[in-house]
């Protein structure tokens, strides 16, 4: 191993926006002797290998995790069980396991039976993305200024969620611990009933225009190119969260409902207070409701996360 290099082998399961963005990163930052890559899709694999990805591309996961001393799943969480399932027999004793979706009680409810007592799972979220996916979409910088969670379960191993926690500052992340639970009520708030709603508005215009010209009242018709050559820059920002990976989107609300129901009650409930106001002409509701929103947005940029990469969780391929 390298002066430089943290683990001797890293093993990236899943070549799309995240996974290829690690395998850049780490390469950049020489955090790795040797990275080795697995995509279920065989055409993923041969453009990763086309961009020279990794430095052995396997067709059989075994093959790929064998000898890694840090294995991460880059994968959306519904394929995780499979994956553990798959690289269970296969894991050195001492390797670390890790994950990057957005979903944390999820994934170590279908990782943690399957990992060896030698092994350490620690499940992580680099709380990063954008609206591209593949191989090709990846870059180095990803991570950089970016909050990097970990949600280590109950006994796991100090020293391995230590070390893991220097792999992503190494990255350029700021890393925070949590509990899995906390974390997925976090980001059903932060980022899953953003990209609900985002989904939801895309689809309303697109019902709308279907509606009209139904209708046949050409004066009233509002037309998909309406829609986008007059876009506005939030729903510009829809559209951009909208294009997300639709197989993450559907892991992710399948297997983080409880926390996305409940957040979805309480937007609800606020979304028909202000229907209310604007009803009965409420403007001193409303421009409290701006004041308030408009503070917390200073906040976000405040603490560095509107800065050059706009922010979509996205995902990568499944396994």
């Amino acid at each position: 191993m390298s002066d430089t290099a943290q683990f001797q082998r890293i093993a990236i399961v899943g070549l799309g926006l995240i996974g290829s963005s690690l395998a850049h990163a780490a390469r950049a930052q020489g955090l790795a002797t040797h990275i080795s890559g697995h995509d279920a899709d065989p055409d993923i694999r041969a453009r990763a290998e086309a961009i020279d990805l990794v430095d052995s591309m396997h067709v059989e996961i075994g093959d790929a995790v064998s000898g890694a001393d840090l294995v991460i799943a880059a994968t959306p969480v519904g394929a995780c069980e499979a994956v553990a399932r798959a690289i269970k027999d296969h894991l050195a004793p001492g390797t670390i396991v890790t994950d990057v979706g957005s979903v944390k009680g999820a994934v170590i409810t279908a990782m943690a039976p399957h990992m060896p007592e030698n092994v350490h799972l620690v499940p992580g979220h680099p709380v990063a993305g954008t609206e591209h996916s593949g191989p090709e979409a990846g870059f180095a910088e990803l991570f950089r200024d970016r909050f990097s969670i970990l949600t280590p379960p109950p006994g796991a191993n100090d020293a391995a969620v230590e070390r893991l926690a220097a792999f992503w500052r190494a990255l350029g992340s700021d890393v925070e611990i949590m509990d899995a639970e906390h974390h997925d009520r976090v980001l059903a708030i932060t980022s899953h009933l953003p990209h609900l709603i985002a989904y939801t508005i895309v689809e309303t215009a697109a019902d709308l225009e279907t509606e009209l010209e139904a209708q046949s009242r050409d004066d009233d018709v509002v037309t998909t190119r309406e829609v986008i050559k007059y876009s506005a820059g939030g729903f510009r920002d829809f559209t951009r969260i909208a294009a997300s990976d639709p197989t993450m989107w559907r892991d992710v609300f399948l297997l983080n409902k409880d926390a996305v129901l409940e957040m979805l009650g309480r937007f609800t409930e606020d979304l028909t207070a202000l229907q209310d106001a604007i009803r009965d002409d409420d403007g001193d509701t409303l421009f409290d409701l701006f004041t308030r929103t408009r503070d917390i947005r200073r906040g976000v940029i405040e603490a560095g996360q509107a800065g050059r990469f706009q922010y979509t969780e996205t995902g990568d391929s499944e396994d």
